[in-house]
């Protein structure tokens, strides 16, 4: 039977804050001022969550390591001063992330953003207390790569089989299995719930509000492939 979870991990673009139509169109700007090949929304979509220079390396294999870094410069500076395409919560996400902190959940954010545009996200959106901590793939090894689990897990002094990581991508549901970390994935960010369900999560969410009451099933079901998202296998109209 799987332990109910005293540490639940969120990743943050496409699971807490829609962000997918702002990073597209400040990949494709910072393309554009460069003079590269503007990627496809579609490509650049399937590069959010991995660490900026990851994802721009993945996405336009072509550039050597110093037009990766102009890139991420330029990336950068449409995300945090030029661009100002809307990104807000999905619908629910503050108020669920309070209801968790408030019922006594250890919370942390392992996220592809960097520090500085994490930061920023957490205070204009007021939830940088509900957090214990957070990890950034500026600071430590990109998605899919576990080592940003293992400092969280650390820090905070919980085994690996007492934490879910919560993530709309592969990459979130590759970490965790790496970190032998249990998962839950989200059908509503960039990632469809196909590729997600060959990663074995717990359950999926349609929508982040699912998620109070989907934890209290935990510790009555068995972690296995057989019951993947709990018959919740086909994604929301």
């Amino acid at each position: 039977m799987g332990e109910k979870p005293e540490l639940l991990i969120f990743d943050w673009d496409g699971t807490l804050m829609d962000s997918e139509a702002r990073i597209v169109a400040c990949m494709q700007a910072a393309a554009s001022d460069l003079k590269f090949i503007v990627p496809d929304p579609d490509n650049i979509r399937n590069i959010i969550g991995l660490g900026l220079m990851e994802a721009i390396a993945t996405l336009l294999p072509e550039l050597d390591m110093g037009r990766v870094v102009a890139m991420s410069e330029r990336y950068r500076h449409h995300f945090l001063r030029e661009n100002e395409t809307p990104s807000s919560l999905f619908p629910g996400a503050g108020e669920t992330i309070r209801e968790l902190a408030r019922s006594g959940y250890l919370l942390a954010v392992a996220t592809g953003k960097g520090r500085r545009g994490l930061d920023l996200v957490l205070e204009a959106t007021g939830l940088s207390d509900c957090f214990q901590t957070t990890r950034c793939a500026d600071e430590t090894l990109s998605k899919p790569h576990p080592e940003m689990l293992f400092q969280i897990l650390d820090q905070l002094n919980v085994s690996p089989e007492r934490a879910l990581m919560i993530g709309d991508t592969e990459y979130d549901l590759q970490m965790a299995r790496n970190a032998g970390v249990r998962s839950v994935a989200v059908s509503y960010g960039v990632h469809p719930l196909a590729r997600l369900l060959a990663h074995d999560p717990v359950f999926c969410l349609h929508d982040i509000r699912e998620i109070c009451e989907r934890l209290e099933e935990i510790g009555t079901i068995e972690t296995t492939s057989s019951n993947k998202c709990l018959n919740d296998s086909t994604e929301p109209e």
